[in-house]
């Protein structure tokens, strides 16, 4: 038989087509660092086949799936979730990834977005302010470069991982990770272009390729809150190319989910238990915006963020009220107990019981936005109360009022200090309480606030907050007290619903983080011992200005109407 030749040319050709044909890439890629810390840039340089787009998959190596969360509340919610997302239990991805590529288009399209404000007034697709964000398309079997994606490999897989990405719910439990306008999250990070672009989310992201020879090199900025030793697998264009680790860079708090110096939370704390001691209100609310936007409190992978700032908020409710209570009790005697005490009974029942229904429906963008509608509603309540019509009502906070600032004049102009009142009772019963402060009469039902006290509890567990912005406008309001009495009992208050609340937390499994809420028991009993002797250096009226003046910007933050915040 006759040998038949093939020239050498011709092998060599036809490999190549076949390497062309399957999309493999040509050559090796290369990391600039196989570890580095958390927040630094990582940059990939290699060669692809020439003529070919570039699409460098950065997947996290550790997989989640709904069934691996320990959470009692995310157990129920996200089956419930990935049904109507669709994609099952046991569908995996990884928290973070990153597709690096020259041809977005493959992935999905810029699209105009309408944020800001509370979604129960601006539905799904509105809002008050205008930007655009990358929108994942919606079916997989439209995605143009499928072998691309790496670890991400099914359609149930593409569903979760769009659903992750795009949804709070999914950002604030699985992902971790989002693009802000202000503080405002639109949606996590993922396909990633040259930041040429002028879009947001491509900041600190390069990338250069040479078609003719498919030279390329790219580069872009870890995620700043990556935790400590996460690896990642690198792909480029359909190939594993190798690894690397994104290692500790700060302080890391394990639950918070997050690298943050706990001498900065201290401080914050003392300045929010101050006030809060000063003002007997909005301490939790503070501490819940503090870490909010300062310390941006997230939780592990598989837990919401809201299940994780809520228990640790019970670290300055309780503790806060403990540093200035001694004073207000012991030293100056203007603590109303019977009102206290049944104030608290009832907070403690609310917060224990009944605050654990509301709280399992509770996610961390209803969180915000619920508190909102509830800060403004005690702060237009608390402008009511200082006109004249309603001071006229309420002859004996007026008159104990006069007397106060009579003696505040005297003793600035005799270089003296001035001695606040202390409670002195009449009359004591349970429906039927009454008491003089600075020789005016005042009464109360402490049953009533009993009952008053069960709401107030509902509200605390739900959101992690002690409920002195319910408290201390419901005494002035309704009871008619000043609030130099006002204060010490919400105090007691605060005290009830924070041990209510920290044990219906802990019976659901959610723990706070240990040295998050460490720092904030620090600075919040600092803040409170400073606040109690702060608080007489203030009028009624300057307090009562400041609280609602405090309340108005948390409903501004919290609903999101100033973005910028």
């Amino acid at each position: 038989m006759k040998k038949v030749r093939i020239p050498l040319v011709t092998v060599i050709s036809l490999a190549f087509f076949m390497v062309m044909s399957q999309g493999l890439c040509f050559g090796q890629a290369t990391i600039s660092a196989s570890k580095l810390k958390a927040g630094e840039t990582v940059t990939f340089e290699g060669t692809i086949a020439p003529g070919q787009d570039l699409y460098i998959a950065v997947a996290q190596q550790k997989m989640f799936k709904s069934t691996d969360t320990d959470g009692k509340f995310e157990k129920k919610k996200l089956p419930k979730k990935g049904k109507k997302a669709g994609f099952s239990p046991d569908t995996a991805i990884p928290p973070l990834y990153y597709m690096l590529t020259t041809n977005r288009d493959a992935f999905g399209k810029d699209v105009d977005k309408k944020f800001g404000g509370p979604s129960f007034i601006f539905k799904k697709g509105n809002g008050l302010y205008n930007t655009t964000m990358f929108k994942l398309k919606k079916n997989f079997d439209d995605v143009g470069a499928k072998e691309m994606l790496g670890p991400i490999k099914t359609s149930e897989q593409w569903n979760m991982f769009k659903w992750a990405h795009e949804n709070k719910y999914g950002i604030n439990t699985i992902v971790k990770e989002g693009n802000k306008k202000g503080k405002v999250v639109i949606f996590a990070r993922s396909v990633l272009g040259d930041a040429s672009s002028g879009n947001y989310w491509d900041k600190g992201t390069s990338i250069t390729l040479d078609k003719k020879t498919g030279k390329f090199t790219a580069s872009f900025m870890t995620y700043r809150d990556t935790a400590p030793n996460t690896a990642f697998d690198v792909y480029v264009n359909g190939t594993k190319s190798g690894s690397y680790v994104v290692e500790k860079n700060g302080f890391w708090l394990k639950k918070g989910y997050r690298y943050m110096n706990p001498l900065w939370i201290i401080l914050g704390a003392i300045a929010v238990g101050t006030y809060f001691s000063m003002i007997g209100a909005a301490g939790g609310m503070l501490m819940g915006a503090f870490q909010a936007l300062v310390v941006q409190t997230a939780g592990p992978v598989g837990i919401n963020a809201a299940n994780v700032l809520r228990p640790s908020n019970i670290a300055l409710t309780l503790f806060s009220p403990l540093g200035s209570f001694y004073r207000f009790a012991v030293v100056e005697k203007r603590v109303a107990w019977p009102v206290g005490l049944s104030f608290g009974a009832g907070i403690f029942v609310g917060s224990v019981w009944l605050g654990g229904y509301v709280t399992q429906y509770l996610s961390m963008k209803a969180y915000k936005e619920w508190l909102g509608v509830l800060v403004v509603i005690m702060g237009i309540k608390t402008l009511m109360e200082m006109t004249p019509s309603a001071m006229n009502k309420r002859k004996n906070i007026k008159a104990m009022t006069q007397k106060f600032n009579a003696a505040v004049k005297k003793a600035k102009e005799t270089g003296g200090a001035v001695e606040m009142g202390s409670i002195e009772p009449v009359k004591t019963g349970l429906t039927d309480y009454r008491f003089k402060f600075w020789g005016e009469e005042f009464r109360i039902n402490p049953l009533l606030f009993c009952f008053l006290g069960i709401i107030v509890g509902v509200a605390s567990r739900a959101f992690g907050i002690g409920g002195g912005f319910l408290l201390v406008p419901m005494m002035t309001t309704i009871a008619a007290l000043p609030m130099y009495v006002a204060v010490p009992i919400s105090l007691i208050g605060t005290c009830f619903s924070s041990v209510g609340s920290f044990i219906g937390y802990v019976l659901n499994g959610y723990l706070p983080d240990l040295m998050l809420a460490i720092a904030i028991i620090i600075g919040g009993f600092a803040g409170g011992m400073f606040g109690s002797r702060c608080q007489k250096l203030f009028s009624e009226k300057t307090l009562k200005i400041i609280l609602a003046c405090t309340l108005f910007f948390l409903f501004f933050r919290f609903l999101k109407i100033e973005y910028w915040i």
